[in-house]
């Protein structure tokens, strides 16, 4: 390029970077003291119960809250979703250790009326550390020593509060005569999922799998699970105009990082979360998100037979 070439386009764009400044600025202040915190509730209709099934079923999902000790906003909203029939929590309820009675707390609202799970995720099991939130680009990782948080407490605070928790781990549920095989998963995302407990038993239950990351969805669809529920995502966080998420820190591709997703005959919902990590507390066209997933009968067409 010439230097009057250089000289022109330097005319042009000097001028210009105040104004680019200023947008920056603008976004970053919105993100961080406006949709961060502007929360939300989105409902589906997702038909997979039985043809004859009587009624709906509805589960609220949430994920990702990272509660800190004071997040007044954050248990407000919670305190003003829906009830549901089933809760299920998939992960990364803390944001500090401290949190655990908050977070605790701030959930006792949610319970369902039939049945409350949760699993675990890394933040729920190490204390949170400042990082380099460039590395989540690079296609390698450098691992830490996790400093120990505070999960024991939570399992126990919350199992005494009505909630089950499924570690690897599977269970049954009949919900107005229509039965459920449900499976959780402990965290993939630092491998502690053991998928030897997720093989279908009952092929006239409806299969719920629950699990933190959504990185091991298609074994779960593979093995028959006719609804699976993730988070881990938070929809990308920073979400850009056409582009969508900038990085998800999951296997499944960046455009699948959030909402409802088909896998063969199974779905997917994966939760953007309600929080974020408390040393990146900036959300960006993502906003925190809690769900309601009413199950209604499927149409004979579509799959499931009537019992």
């Amino acid at each position: 390029m010439s230097a009057p070439m250089l000289a022109t386009l330097a005319d042009v764009l000097v001028p210009t970077l105040p104004i680019l400044a200023a947008v920056g600025a603008a976004c970053v202040l919105y993100g961080v003291f406006v949709e961060r915190q502007w929360y939300r509730t989105a409902t589906y209709d997702l038909p997979i119960l039985p043809a004859d099934a009587r009624a709906p079923l509805t589960i609220l999902h949430l994920s990702d809250l990272h509660f800190v000790r004071r997040d007044d906003r954050k248990a407000a909203f919670l305190s003003s979703l829906p009830p549901a029939d089933v809760t299920v929590v998939t992960g990364d309820i803390l944001g500090e250790p401290a949190a655990v009675e908050a977070a605790v707390a701030a959930l006792r609202a949610t319970r369902g009326a039939i049945a409350s799970y949760f699993v675990l995720g890394s933040n729920d099991l190490f204390a949170p550390q400042p990082l380099n939130y460039a590395a989540y680009f690079l296609p390698w990782r450098t691992r830490r020593k996790g400093i120990p948080g505070r999960s024991p407490d939570l399992v126990a605070q919350m199992e005494a509060d009505g909630w089950t928790h499924l570690r690897n781990r599977r269970t049954e549920l009949t919900a107005d005569g229509v039965p459920f095989e449900i499976v959780g998963l402990h965290d993939p995302h630092i491998e502690r999922a053991d998928l030897r407990v997720a093989p279908r038993r009952r092929e006239d239950a409806v299969g719920l799998a629950i699990v933190h990351s959504p990185d091991p969805a298609p074994e779960l669809a593979a093995l028959g699970y006719d609804l699976v529920l993730s988070g881990h995502t938070h929809g990308g966080q920073v979400r850009l105009p056409l582009v969508g998420a900038l990085v998800t820190n999951s296997v499944m591709p960046r455009r699948l990082c959030m909402g409802l997703v088909r896998l063969g005959p199974a779905l997917m919902h994966i939760s953007p979360g309600l929080g974020t990590s408390k040393y990146a507390k900036f959300r960006f066209l993502c906003r925190p998100e809690a769900t309601v997933l009413r199950l209604v009968p499927a149409p004979v067409h579509e799959g499931r037979r009537a019992a």
